[in-house]
């Protein structure tokens, strides 16, 4: 196993459950430490969907008791981590965006007005002398149009105006119209004067425990779910929930975004717990439907190891 990498991963802990919201920690659970979670978070621009989230990322509790064992995360108690703001605070903060902003909208107008006056100068001679036989053609016309109307011709002068260049600079309606792109600046937590986490970082479980912050695993289940999932991912699978599909976990051969799931785990409490037939059947069944094979996981207390059974359904006769 390699070392535990120097920056450890905050995992804010609210309510009891765990989540992580730095994309690069994100990023690195799931490159690194093939750590998927559940992003919960909704999109700023398409809030009015579940489809498509963002941060947070909500971890199973076994991720979260597992990457904390193994030296890769913290548990930040987040509701003491964050102290309530002063006014004068919150003004600073808002007249630094604000300002950002404006600087952004500011380089904007310059680049434009600086294009603008560029393809002004960039107009060719070429089009300059076509723009003026135009205008030459249409008062060689207007002279003809006269002189047969019976103007005298002597007293019709032909007049061609000047071409004229569009101005360097933007025009008031031009900037009126004009949408620029720009970027609010989104402050991390450690960036914030009213985080701190730093008295609120417990690196172990016992501490947290201690701390009130985390409980989990309370229960044996709960600790032989823990061990069936530290198992299955030392043995480099990936992991995800697998209520759906009427087990504990999901179990992958890889990232699921390239991957199927080959198995459904199911986490018992002991290798010789009592199943029901009626359970080996659904199971069975259940798996064979959704085209994966079932997994029974016994956790045994006293030798420290987990064993497994895998169930498929077969025809007879």
């Amino acid at each position: 196993m390699a070392d535990p990498p120097s920056r450890k991963i905050q995992l804010r802990v609210s309510n009891q459950k765990a989540y992580v919201w730095d994309v690069e920690d994100l990023a690195a659970l799931r490159a690194d430490h093939h750590i998927c979670g559940v992003l919960t978070g909704t999109l700023p621009h398409l809030s009015q969907q579940n489809v498509f989230l963002g941060v947070p990322l909500l971890l199973l509790p076994e991720e979260a008791v597992l990457l904390v064992s193994k030296q890769l995360a913290v548990f930040v108690d987040d509701s003491t981590a964050h102290r309530t703001p002063a006014h004068e605070e919150l003004v600073q903060w808002n007249a630094e965006r604000t300002a950002h902003v404006a600087a952004q909208i500011a380089g904007a107008e310059a680049k434009d007005a600086e294009q603008r006056g560029a393809a002004n100068r960039a107009l060719s001679e070429d089009a300059v002398r076509k723009r003026r036989a135009r205008e030459e053609k249409r008062a060689a016309a207007a002279r003809a149009k006269a002189i047969a109307e019976g103007a005298d011709p002597d007293s019709v002068v032909l007049v061609v105006p000047t071409p004229q260049e569009r101005p360097d600079t933007p025009s008031a309606s031009a900037n009126a119209n004009t949408v620029y792109t720009v970027t609010v600046p989104a402050d991390s937590a450690a960036e914030l004067p009213w985080y701190a986490p730093e008295a609120a970082t417990y690196a172990t479980l016992e501490d947290a425990k201690a701390a009130g912050v985390w409980t989990y695993p309370s229960t044996s289940f709960e600790r032989a779910k823990c061990e069936v999932f530290r198992d299955l991912w030392e043995k480099g699978h990936f992991m995800g929930g697998g209520i759906k599909f009427g087990g504990d976990f999901l179990v992958y051969p890889g990232d699921p975004l390239r991957y199927h799931s080959h198995f459904v785990a199911t986490v018992h409490e002991s290798p010789v717990a009592k199943i029901r037939p009626m359970e080996i059947v659904a199971h069975g069944r259940l798996g064979t439907a959704t085209k994966k094979a079932h997994l029974l996981c016994g956790w045994d207390e006293a030798k420290q190891e987990v064993s497994y059974y895998s169930i498929e359904w077969a025809g007879f006769g």
